[in-house]
């Protein structure tokens, strides 16, 4: 219990210093915006007073030697002026294309105003002669939208490590699988060897026949077993073969070896389809979401195989009318260790992916599934 419990902290507090570095960093920048902001509202101020003098002042000669370096510096600020006595407007540090027509400069001006307080000028006997619109600059815009990236960014960044983190997980859970797998088939081919030899020793003594009958069907399917097994831990061989008798020879295993209370019933076609295909993995993997089925079943129910094609793929459908699986688990039920049932490890459908997705280049996925109404899975595969 250890190892979780400090693995769950770990997380907590990794998700938690994230939150803070991101909530100082956004806090700093809130602030550097506000800064700059405040010195262009400063400095605009300063523009405005020297625009003052200007439209006040009856000779140029009169001017203050500051007033013209302070009109001529300010080129990051778009500003417009609005004369109030001819409703005549002027721009500045903005594009020509953006204040072309009358009503393109207007917009303008009101979503200046949204930006910063307009400036108001007024003559000398107190009058308001023009006011001045003026909005973020090129810097402000861009540190605007800076916070934004950068966040886009850390969840990019943590996102690819959280790829390869599920990645190198499942690479890793794939490993133990097929190590499992491969130690399984060497554990049981011992004793699987051994009772080919008893069975020898039971023929010389005159034993039913009945009975070496009964054993021969356990020791082949042992050895099927095995082979399956064996073939989990590395890329198995893929043979061009009749999908359809591959689907009806399992399909009759299954249904032989059933409750009488499963109803079975099949639909496929009356023609060789062929696929590349490892035949006794295939039979596996129908045989997985078979007993998935019986499962859902409780014992009592419908079960079909149903085998559709077209010219590039061929599409297997089983369906039963059990429990059902809720929607969020559509895909969690592929998962390795996954399971809803009380006793199991959950293998069963995870090896089925396996099979079809890794080894046979197809596909496989909860098609459809309706709570207390039934399931139905589709395995769709490449026609040879």
């Amino acid at each position: 219990m250890f190892f979780p419990k400090s693995r769950k902290i770990s997380r907590v507090f990794v998700l938690v210093s994230s939150i803070i570095i991101i909530g100082l960093f956004l806090y700093n920048v809130s602030i550097f915006f506000d800064q700059i902001k405040e010195e262009e509202r400063n400095k605009m101020e300063v523009w405005g007073e020297a625009y003052k003098e200007i439209i006040n002042s009856d000779y140029e000669s009169s001017l203050s030697n500051l007033v013209i370096p302070v009109m001529s510096n300010n080129t990051s600020t778009p500003m417009i002026v609005h004369g109030v006595n001819d409703d005549s407007y002027s721009a500045r540090n903005i594009s020509e294309n953006k204040v072309d027509t009358k009503e393109k400069i207007k917009a303008l001006a009101e979503k200046f105003e949204t930006q910063y307080q307009p400036l108001v000028l007024k003559d000398e006997q107190g009058n308001i002669s023009s006011i001045v619109y003026y909005g973020y600059s090129n810097l402000l815009t861009r540190l605007q939208y800076f916070p934004i990236i950068i966040i886009l960014i850390v969840i990019l960044f943590l996102g690819i490590i959280y790829y390869f983190y599920i990645t190198s997980k499942q690479s890793e859970q794939s490993l133990l699988w097929a190590g499992m797998a491969k130690e399984t088939a060497h554990q049981i081919g011992t004793p699987l060897s051994s009772l080919v030899g008893w069975k020898e020793i039971l023929k010389s003594e005159n034993v039913n026949p009945t009975y070496l009958e009964e054993i021969d069907k356990d020791i082949a399917r042992l050895q099927v077993i095995t082979e399956r097994f064996s073939k989990i831990g590395s890329m198995p061989n893929l043979e061009v073969t009749d999908i359809v008798a591959a689907t009806k020879q399992s399909f009759e295993y299954l249904k032989n070896r059933s409750s009488r209370l499963i109803h079975f019933s099949i639909k496929i076609p009356n023609e060789v389809i062929y696929v590349s295909l490892n035949e006794q993995l295939y039979s596996w993997t129908i045989e997985n979401l078979v007993k998935n089925s019986i499962d859902a079943l409780k014992g009592k129910g419908d079960i079909e195989i149903e085998l559709t094609s077209t010219e590039k793929d061929v599409s297997i459908f089983i369906s039963d009318n059990g429990k059902g699986i809720p929607k969020s688990l559509y895909n969690k039920v592929f998962t390795p260790g996954f399971t809803t049932k009380q006793r199991g490890w959950g293998l069963g459908l995870s090896l089925a992916r396996r099979i079809i997705v890794t080894y046979h280049g197809g596909k496989i996925k909860v098609l459809k599934s309706e709570l207390n109404k039934g399931t139905t899975f589709l395995i769709k595969l490449n026609r040879a």
